[in-house]
């Protein structure tokens, strides 16, 4: 089972009792606002979610990660790598992405475990390159993309529902230097 321990957090595959905490935080309408439609999600939503990421891990060799309070236990949200399919300028490549619950923004969580997983996509799974794309407005995760060392490489519409993205991404020559 592959898991990641940060001096906080760790990062695991998803257990049946994952569900109903994040399930929680789906129904958060202001951690979906920057989410694909913005639109809270259901229970069986996030049961359907959490099953297509380990679907990914057991195909890709990767995917999203629980993320626990190291010290309570507490699932504080995801954090992981996917295919993306979109946009366009990204479709193919090894996307990182993350959501956590609102009571745990501010702390430095989402930069700590999005950390972990870059080291663990381009040191331990010997990816060449990961992208990310996030809301132009959404400043919480440009300030995380900046941490990560990602640099912005352009932008891009969402396909389907219009609004603008910023493109960012980093090389494994980058993330050495």
């Amino acid at each position: 089972m592959t898991e990641i321990r940060t001096p906080r957090l760790i990062l695991r595959r998803w257990l049946d009792d994952d569900v109903v905490p994040l399930s929680e935080i789906h129904a958060d309408p202001v951690v979906m606002q920057r989410i694909g439609d913005g639109t809270p999600r259901s229970p069986e939503e996030t049961a359907q979610d959490i099953e297509a990421w380990e679907e990914e891990w057991d195909e890709e060799g990767f995917g999203m990660f629980a993320v626990e309070l190291l010290g309570s236990g507490e699932l504080a949200g995801a954090v992981g790598l996917s295919v993306a399919d979109a946009p366009a300028e990204v479709a193919g490549q090894v996307a990182i992405s993350w959501r956590l619950g609102r009571v745990f923004w501010g702390q430095g969580y989402a930069s700590e475990a999005a950390h972990a997983t870059l080291e663990f996509a381009l040191q331990d799974r010997g990816l060449d390159r990961v992208v990310a794309v996030c809301r132009t407005n959404d400043e919480a995760s440009v300030n995380v993309l900046d941490k990560l060392g990602m640099q912005a490489e352009g932008t891009a519409q969402h396909p389907v529902h219009g609004y603008d993205l910023a493109v960012y991404g980093i090389d494994l020559t980058q993330y050495q230097e």
